[in-house]
């Protein structure tokens, strides 16, 4: 079969769709039924899915410096169209997927995946020009898609709810997990865990990008509340590209900075982050609402107790390798944070169960299902 696959999303830093996009563009470049893989980014084609995350750098930096300004967005967006028809208008036999929402014109079959309906549900963790820009591109994409896949079945029943998407067009796919994400041994983890100076098997972690929906004021409250002999053994530490609308983050994680127990290590390269998650005493994602939460299932694959969500897609991804809480309530999450600190049979248990529950989430998984819906769409003629 014939694919082309948007690859705007392989952007650095990687967050999780973009993680999505890079491993999936680089599943369908090996796979043995794939005749031909075209990789279009931005205004043109790519070579390969590293050359993608090398040639978005630009892309990357005008959108940092001009972050979601509506005329720039659809400016951006009606010229990226325009080019893209004129690269396809000669192209025959082709399927078109794009990993990030909104679809290009296109004559051929179309997939679009739909990661979450945050801008809908929490407009106000949102620039405004986003969900302006989502509002209205987003209905017709999902109107022209042959099939729209979802990371988890939580987002695909909110897509028939909100949105009003026949289940006839949904496809529920699984995000994956890579390999380097595991347990390690104390002499792996030396040299990166002295880099960030940090201590094995003591820190707290989170690995997030620092916007309202990933709930860290309410996690950094929480963690404020607990014993300082218990905050002193496991600091906390956060990964994460700065986001947007974090001012009371700020305001909350000061003190604790002030006072050595809590860190920020910003952006961290992905040679060091699977070291950081698998030398962490515990990890910790309570957001608000996730369409996967790729961080819970990395934590897992690390052999690390995880406390997450009750809500959204988190449940369905972390079965019950990990320990849930309700992320609007701060008592529940210092609560939470205590077992999962100081509870050392669960501690184990949890180790051990979140190894085994990673496992059924490859990544390859992952490319053969979306493999499967192309098969399907371009069936269907």
């Amino acid at each position: 079969m014939k694919v082309i696959f948007n690859v705007d999303a392989i952007t650095a830093p990687l967050t999780g769709i973009g993680r999505y996009a890079l491993e999936l563009a680089r599943g369908l470049a090996r796979h043995r039924d794939i005749e031909t893989l075209k990789l279009f980014s931005a205004y043109h084609w790519v070579d390969d899915p590293e050359h993608a995350l090398r040639a978005n750098r630009t892309i990357a930096t005008l959108r940092k410096r001009l972050p979601f300004k509506t005329a720039a967005l659809e400016l951006y967006t009606q010229m990226r169209g325009t080019l893209f028809r004129a690269h396809t208008r000669r192209m025959r036999g082709f399927l078109l997927h794009t990993p990030n929402y909104v679809l290009m014109p296109f004559d051929g079959p179309m997939l679009t995946t739909v990661h979450d309906l945050s801008w809908m549900n929490y407009p106000e963790t949102h620039p405004v020009e986003r969900v302006r820009f989502m509002d209205r591109h987003l209905p017709p994409s999902l109107e022209r898609a042959r099939f729209i896949l979802t990371d988890s079945q939580f987002i695909a029943d909110e897509a028939v709810q909100r949105l009003g998407v026949p289940r006839t067009k949904l496809r529920v796919i699984p995000l994956g997990v890579d390999p380097v994400y595991r347990p390690r041994r104390p002499d792996e983890l030396a040299t990166a865990l002295a880099r960030h100076q940090l201590e094995a098997g003591r820190y707290l972690l989170v690995v997030a990008t620092l916007e309202p929906r990933k709930n860290l004021v309410r996690l950094v409250r929480a963690y404020a509340l607990l014993p300082a002999a218990l905050r002193a053994a496991y600091p906390l530490v956060i990964v994460g590209a700065r986001g947007w609308l974090n001012r009371e983050l700020e305001r909350v994680l000061g003190p604790l900075e002030a006072a050595g127990v809590a860190r920020r290590l910003g952006y961290v390269d992905e040679a060091d982050l699977p070291l950081i998650y698998a030398g962490a005493g515990a990890f910790a994602f309570p957001s608000l609402y996730e369409g996967f939460g790729l961080p819970v299932l990395e934590a897992l694959a690390s052999g690390v107790p995880v406390l997450t969500s009750n809500v959204s897609s988190m449940p369905e991804v972390a079965g019950d390798a990990a320990l849930t809480i309700d992320p609007l309530d701060e008592t529940s999450i210092r609560d939470g944070l205590v077992r999962l600190l100081e509870d050392a049979p669960w501690r184990t248990h949890a180790a051990q169960a979140g190894v085994e529950r990673a496992r059924a989430f490859p990544w390859s998984r992952c490319v053969e299902e979306t493999i499967a819906v192309y098969r399907e769409a371009l069936a269907d003629g």
